[in-house]
């Protein structure tokens, strides 16, 4: 597995139209339309990306994701999947094939190919 960079963070949250406000209105970052993609998300100067989401599991509060640009996607998930990590199915943007993942540290983290 080829680990390029990060290349998106986000967070799902049950205060999403605040936390929506503060990156646009007061971070200044740009908002983009990424069809497929059920968040707001903001394209950072640097390439990256950072998107806000609902919660996940309502009543369940905040979690975070971080994205890791790998070169070839099915291999990452091949290669996480052999070490026994419980991997979703990649999914597609316009823009991106991704999977995400839960590490030991419980954490959410997501595996990006660019298109």
């Amino acid at each position: 597995m080829d680990i390029l960079g990060l290349v998106f963070a986000g967070t799902a949250t049950p205060h999403r139209p605040a936390m929506t406000a503060l990156l646009a209105d007061v971070l200044g970052l740009a908002r983009v339309a990424d069809p497929g993609m059920d968040a707001d998300v903001f394209d950072l100067p640097d390439g990256s990306r950072f998107g806000v989401a609902d919660e996940r599991e309502p009543g369940r509060g905040r979690s975070r994701t971080i994205g890791f640009l790998v070169a070839d996607l099915d291999v990452a998930v091949r290669d996480l999947r052999a070490a026994g990590v419980d991997v979703d199915d990649p999914q597609q943007t316009d823009r991106q094939r991704y999977a995400h993942f839960v590490a030991p540290d419980g954490g959410l983290y997501e595996l990006v190919q660019e298109i």
